[in-house]
């Protein structure tokens, strides 16, 4: 079943490390990237730009409305995401749990809602 691993993160927590401990960090990323691919459950992922470059759209009325920034102001802000195929959740929370991200952040695991299009 596929997974999709959001990582949340506070952008001012990040910033409070210094270059050695995000150099660190970022090596523990792509040690995991190294991980999930070795195990055969690795679909993709990628690391988000910073919040201020999100634009929301939204739809009133048949008009579209643009507004700079995050849907929603929190803390925590989706950073990026990992979709895994995984053999259940307990491989997908386990997988999660090693995010270096979860240590500082959250990790939300949600299944693929799995739809079969209709043919033409």
């Amino acid at each position: 079943m596929r997974y999709m691993l959001l990582i949340y993160s506070d952008p001012a927590e990040w910033a409070k490390l210094s270059e050695a401990e995000q150099n660190a960090t970022n090596m523990e990323y792509f040690a995991y990237q190294k991980e999930v691919e070795q195990r055969g459950v690795y679909l993709a992922g990628e690391p988000l730009e910073p919040i201020t470059t999100a634009t929301t759209v939204r739809v009133r009325n048949g008009k579209r409305l643009t507004t700079d920034g995050p849907f929603a102001e929190t803390k925590e802000q989706l950073a990026g995401f990992y979709l895994l195929n995984c053999k259940n959740l307990d491989e997908a929370l386990e997988l999660a749990a090693k995010i270096p991200g979860s240590r500082v952040g959250s990790i939300e695991v949600r299944p693929i809602m799995e739809m079969n299009m209709p043919q033409s």
